[in-house]
């Protein structure tokens, strides 16, 4: 069972309902075992050769995304040659998709969406989205979804709902799991010029959840919330099956199913038992994407223990509070000022406390401004300790 490390890993990115995949994943063009013997311009140089040997447009392509991968890689102490890596990659993946080639095309865009080549390496919507749509029709499933999210979003081009639905459906066509569920969504709900569908977004939901990937899970997540209310006519309660898809969204890293499960073990809920391990296990799941609620909930986690599963410990629960308050919940922000005061988990502030229970006062946390204005707050229970993180 997976549990909390010993420090929040503050790196890693939030999660977020469908938006864009992660941008850059070339890992399957790290160096071979016997390249990885070698230095990092060694390889570099290898990858170089074997692509002037050749006009395969494949192997060109890979050469051009390795160079930006490896600039990624590198620290900013050599800016000069992580900039002429970046120029050299891109140069090569601009002729490339000059040559019509879908994938130069789509990962071109992607750079320009993420800042790299562009001005003040901020994203560039206008050089991006146009090469979405090349790729898109050379059959890129992935640059039709990117090209649809432009469209909706206005993002380098006008805001176009028709558009973004055509080119949507282009992606899902090809079982693209994200445009499926947007498919889904807009007739669920209403949206992109489509009128309310429950069937048949239904029927995307499905077909999205059937592919889901890590990228994707979101439809895995929002089937198992229907299927818990249900939808007359179209989609029964079924209770099991719910969790049964919460289990699959979180197994594939999903923070918001992974949440939902994990307080359903904590409290009993739907058809889970009270299970203080799988509850640690999906909180710990939710916590490590930076979810806010399920950071906190660690917190209280660590400020009791669990024998034999997790130690007690107040220099834990501090830190998983900081997370959570980072993010602006409010009783995360108390926590951390009560924290401060006392001397919880890290050293007496009173003064850095103070900031804590006005940013939380500010976010509509009532105790927060009672400890403000000097009145005590009111416990909860016996252990004065605990009572700053019980909602």
């Amino acid at each position: 069972m997976s549990l909390a490390p010993s420090t929040p890993d503050s790196s890693r990115p939030s999660s977020v309902l469908v938006q864009e995949p992660p941008l850059l994943d070339q890992s399957h063009l790290r160096p071979g075992h016997k390249a990885s013997l070698l230095s990092h311009a060694q390889t570099l140089e290898l990858y170089r050769q074997n692509a002037k040997k050749t006009n395969d447009p494949a192997i060109q392509f890979e050469f051009a995304a390795f160079m930006v991968e490896a600039s990624n890689t590198m620290n900013d102490e050599n800016p000069k040659k992580k900039d002429e890596l970046i120029k050299e990659g891109l140069a090569l993946l601009k002729k490339l998709s000059d040559r019509g080639h879908a994938q130069s095309q789509f990962y071109l865009g992607d750079c320009y969406a993420n800042g790299i080549g562009t001005s003040k390496g901020k994203p560039d919507f206008e050089k991006a989205f146009p090469l979405f749509v090349h790729a898109s029709k050379h059959g890129h499933p992935d640059a039709a979804y990117r090209a649809a999210m432009c469209y909706e979003n206005g993002l380098g081009c006008r805001r176009d709902p028709s558009k973004a639905l055509q080119f949507y459906r282009k992606a899902a066509s090809s079982q693209h799991p994200g445009a499926m569920y947007r498919l889904g969504m807009a007739e669920l709900n209403g949206g992109l010029s489509l009128s309310k569908n429950p069937r048949d977004g239904v029927k995307w939901l499905k077909r999205s959840a059937e592919a889901a990937t890590e990228d994707f899970p979101h439809a895995l997540h929002e089937l198992a919330e229907l299927h818990i209310v249900g939808v007359e006519n179209v989609v029964f309660v079924d209770i099991e099956y719910s969790v049964q898809l919460l289990v699959r969204a979180a197994d594939l890293n999903y923070a918001p199913s992974a949440f939902k499960l994990a307080d359903c073990y904590e409290y009993g809920k739907l058809i889970c038992p009270r299970d203080a391990a799988l509850s640690l296990h999906y909180y710990t799941i939710a916590a490590q994407q930076n979810h806010p609620e399920a950071c906190f909930a660690l917190t209280s986690w660590y400020l009791v223990g669990l024998p034999g599963i997790l130690p007690q410990s107040d220099g834990e629960a501090f830190l998983w509070a900081k997370k959570a308050a980072d993010q602006g919940l409010a009783k995360a922000e108390y926590a951390v000022g009560y924290f401060t005061e006392m001397g919880i988990g890290t050293k007496k502030d009173l003064l850095d406390a103070n900031m804590w229970y006005r940013r939380a006062a500010a976010h509509g946390d009532v105790r927060a401004q009672q400890r403000l204005q000097g009145a005590p707050t009111t416990p909860k229970n016996n252990n004065k300790k605990n009572d700053c993180v019980i909602s």
